[in-house]
């Protein structure tokens, strides 16, 4: 029997071994915060960076220079490329896909621009133009998400946007920042972090990958499916979801705030988007009112899933009776996992299956988005 064996997926599973066992306590650097204290909870890495304009001086910072995956966030620096130094206004169409790339995190929209301006090239001449020091394009073949950032970076780009940047650009992006959808055009939920942290004047730019659609999902049901690639650079974790809330808060965009962070694999949308949304909760930012707490997650363990239209079957085996379907790309709540027939597609094979409660059948573990046949013995028990 084969595990699925690509580079990415053994890459996971070592991550998720060596994941932090104990919640991280990240502190403040300067005197003007140097009381504050944020804890991240176990299973979470976090970049974070908070600058206040009014005083010119970070409030909150930690492993502020380290790298992350962009996700979305490099938007803004294909954006401020594709604006740079234009003689007048963009096109009509060019205004439209910026508004949508950078309102609704549209994907296509953010390839188009990629394609036309150079791909990598736009990474690499914009962190030129900005003074940015750890911010580089992504590893050959790699798409535009696949960008490293890091969250002192992203200030310098907010900042360079609000105080250096001409007044039409600024207000191109801030404008459209401050107008974002609550749902991307993928169908997920961009209402994280920030906007569901404070209340008062916000400006966002979110950034996700490797997550399945989020269960019940305000937005649309299901996220199209993506594609996993290899990759052979260690410093920027490419294996574990990625979830990233950046932009302002308060009256004159006064607060920069960004947060970029990973989760381990097999950490839910809603779970992660509920951890950052605390830790973002914790910062201190002055002049900002906090909303009220989030609900907690409905309980169990979830995990994501790949390709469409999945069978869940009475038994773990294909010829038992078909009683549900798992959506494209869907988020599922698990209870319990056994050995049971070999299922074999797409090259891969394997022969554990796990119960899905609210579906109330078994699905096979070789569409669930993990490096292994069985999911985490310690978090998925066997079924008795």
């Amino acid at each position: 029997m084969r595990i699925r064996t690509t580079a990415w997926r053994r890459l996971a599973l070592t991550l998720a071994t060596v994941a932090l066992s104990a919640a991280a306590v990240v502190q403040t650097t300067g005197p003007a915060a140097a009381a504050e204290r944020v804890s991240v909870p176990d299973g979470m890495d976090a970049g974070i960076a908070v600058y206040d304009r009014a005083t010119g001086r970070f409030t909150y910072r930690a492993q502020a220079a380290k790298q992350f995956r962009s996700a979305s966030v490099v938007k803004l620096l294909i954006a401020l490329d594709v604006t740079w130094n234009q003689a007048g206004p963009p096109s009509a169409e060019d205004r439209a896909l910026l508004d949508l790339m950078l309102r609704s995190s549209d994907d296509a929209a953010a390839s188009t621009f990629w394609d036309r301006k150079g791909e990598g090239a736009i990474v690499e001449r914009m962190a030129a133009r900005l003074g940015l020091r750890n911010t580089t394009p992504p590893p050959a073949d790699y798409g535009w998400g696949s960008a490293g950032v890091s969250a002192e970076d992203i200030v310098r780009v907010y900042r360079y946007v609000l105080e250096t940047a001409p007044a039409s650009v600024r207000d191109l992006v801030m404008g459209n920042l401050s107008q974002a959808t609550r749902c991307g055009t993928d169908g997920f939920d961009q209402s994280f972090g920030i906007r569901s942290a404070f209340t008062g004047p916000t400006a966002v730019k979110q950034g996700w990958v490797l997550f399945g659609g989020a269960p019940r999902n305000p937005c649309v049901t299901a996220a199209s499916a993506r594609a996993a690639k290899s990759l052979t650079q260690e410093e920027i974790d490419y294996s574990s979801g990625a979830l990233h809330t950046t932009g302002t808060v308060g009256s004159g965009h006064r607060v920069i705030v960004v947060v970029l962070s990973t989760h381990r694999p097999g950490t839910s949308f809603a779970q992660a988007g509920y951890a950052l949304t605390n830790v973002v909760r914790q910062l201190p930012v002055p002049g900002a009112r906090l909303a009220p707490p989030l609900p907690r997650p409905e309980p169990g363990t979830w995990f994501g899933t790949w390709d469409s239209e999945v069978g869940v079957h009475a038994t773990p085996s294909l010829s038992s009776v078909q009683v549900n379907t798992v959506p494209s790309s869907q988020e599922v709540r698990v209870a319990c996992q056994v050995q049971g027939e070999l299922v074999e597609q797409y090259g891969l094979s394997n022969d554990w299956w796990t119960y899905l409660p609210e579906l109330g059948g078994y699905m096979p573990n070789l569409y669930f988005e993990w490096a292994d046949n069985q999911l985490p013995a310690d978090v998925v028990p066997l079924c008795a």
